[in-house]
């Protein structure tokens, strides 16, 4: 292609829409852009004077998909601006609930979005019918996988989406551990499952390789979704409450959502499940690296691709997880932590299943929100992702115009990204007169 344009309106099989607009003159890539084009909703700015108390709630709305991350995020940026410390329950509790939500989500992204370009085909609807085809089964298997990971969340906070269970400060309301002994026997069940997709993931040849600075939360005793340390792979530490300071963010004129790259080298990076692998593979569950450790050796991974891969590892290890926990939990009467109302500043950052969440609240002496703050993976992944399709549509410009499209979307899908999610956060100057 010596010159020309390609444009995709919008992306398939994502969350959220976006588009992409390409511009070649004389055989090389001039302009590339990745737009965003989910409409923009202030949240942040719509919590602002609400109870603190009633707040994460609230900002679960942001995304059904990521419903219990928001949630999350939002109820430790509270209780740190409250000064509340969690009981080892709540914290095991909330550590159960999250794996349920890992096992949903990459299972809807793997099998119903990514699995489609595995197998070569348009879309789920295209997979044979009959059982012994190898597509028919891993979608059968995805039902069974998607099905345990609400069933966990049901149990432990009350719904897979806008979980009414979970509380500032503990639970409104426990879970019935009478239920476990089935969660138990279905994740038992699917763990098989689960490694015939990591294997169909680790067969997968598709490659892009980039060499991408990587970010994720570090937790020294264990592979964490919700506590650990900021870390990145130049070796750089970042206390949680600094976080917002690490990154610097770029505005983004043709995309509802803003970008961001690091501070001090204004250098682009990657957020999500590749980066988790690559800096904690060593943290991993050892019955999990036991079963898999073929796959394994896969990483650490420059290859975008290997995105999937790696949500596919961290679904065996929620499984695994989730079996320890439940199988050694006893549920003790606890009500929420109450501690007096105080002024002050917390912040969450948590490990979505798109990579790095940040929640900040502010709040006043009356337990009132002065001022929210949310930045969100897709975001954070904006300006790589970009970086990426220019890499490949600038080794890729001799090939038919048809599978550079094709092969774009594949590249931006790898990221598992979410638009309604990164259009929400873009700071305003409301002026008022």
């Amino acid at each position: 292609m010596q010159s020309g344009e390609i444009t995709i309106d919008s992306i398939t099989k994502i969350e959220g829409t976006a588009g992409l607009e390409v511009k070649v003159v004389d055989g090389a890539v001039q302009d590339l852009k990745f737009i965003i084009k989910d409409y923009r909703r202030f949240y942040t700015h719509a919590v602002k004077g609400k109870p603190f108390a009633a707040v994460p709630s609230f900002l679960s709305r942001i995304c059904g998909t990521c419903s219990v991350a928001h949630l999350f995020a939002s109820l430790e940026a509270i209780e740190k601006s409250q000064g509340i410390e969690l009981t080892e329950q709540t914290k095991l509790l909330r550590r159960l609930a999250y794996d349920g939500l890992m096992i949903r989500d990459h299972a809807l992204h793997l099998y119903f979005f990514v699995l489609p370009d595995v197998l070569g085909i348009d879309s789920i609807l295209d997979i044979s019918e009959d059982a012994q085809d190898v597509g028919h089964i891993l979608l059968h298997d995805s039902f069974d996988i998607k099905s345990v990971g609400s069933d966990i969340t049901d149990v432990v906070i009350g719904a897979a989406i806008h979980a009414p269970y979970p509380a500032v400060g503990g639970f409104h309301k426990l879970p019935d551990p009478t239920l476990f002994p089935s969660l138990i026997e279905k994740l038992q069940k699917i763990r098989p499952q689960v490694i015939r997709g990591i294997k169909t993931f680790f067969d997968w040849k598709a490659s892009l390789i980039r060499n991408a600075d990587y970010m994720a939360l570090r937790n020294e005793k264990s592979f964490d979704f919700l506590e650990g340390e900021i870390i990145n792979s130049t070796g750089r530490k970042v206390p949680e409450s600094e976080f917002h300071t690490f990154l610097k963010s770029v505005v983004i004129p043709y995309s509802q959502s803003e970008g961001y790259v690091f501070s001090d080298t204004h250098e682009d990076y990657f957020a999500g499940s590749l980066s988790r692998i690559n800096l904690n593979l060593d943290l991993l569950r050892a019955d999990t690296k036991a079963s898999i450790a073929e796959y394994l050796t896969a990483f650490p991974s420059n290859n975008i691709y290997h995105n999937n891969l790696a949500q596919a590892i961290e679904i065996l290890h929620c499984v695994d997880e989730a079996l320890d926990i439940l199988s050694s939990l006893h549920i003790e009467a606890e009500k929420p932590i109450k501690v007096p109302v105080r002024q002050g500043v917390g912040v969450g950052v948590i490990e979505a299943p798109r990579g790095i969440l940040y929640h900040m609240a502010d709040v006043d002496d009356a337990g009132r929100i002065r001022d929210y703050d949310v930045i969100v993976p897709t975001s954070q992944n904006q300006i790589n992702i970009e970086n990426d399709l220019k890499k490949f549509f600038g080794e890729n410009l001799h090939r038919p115009k048809e599978e550079l499209q094709r092969d774009a979307e594949k590249i931006i899908r790898a990221y598992d990204p979410c638009m309604s999610c990164a259009t929400n956060f873009l700071k305003i100057a409301w002026i008022e007169q």
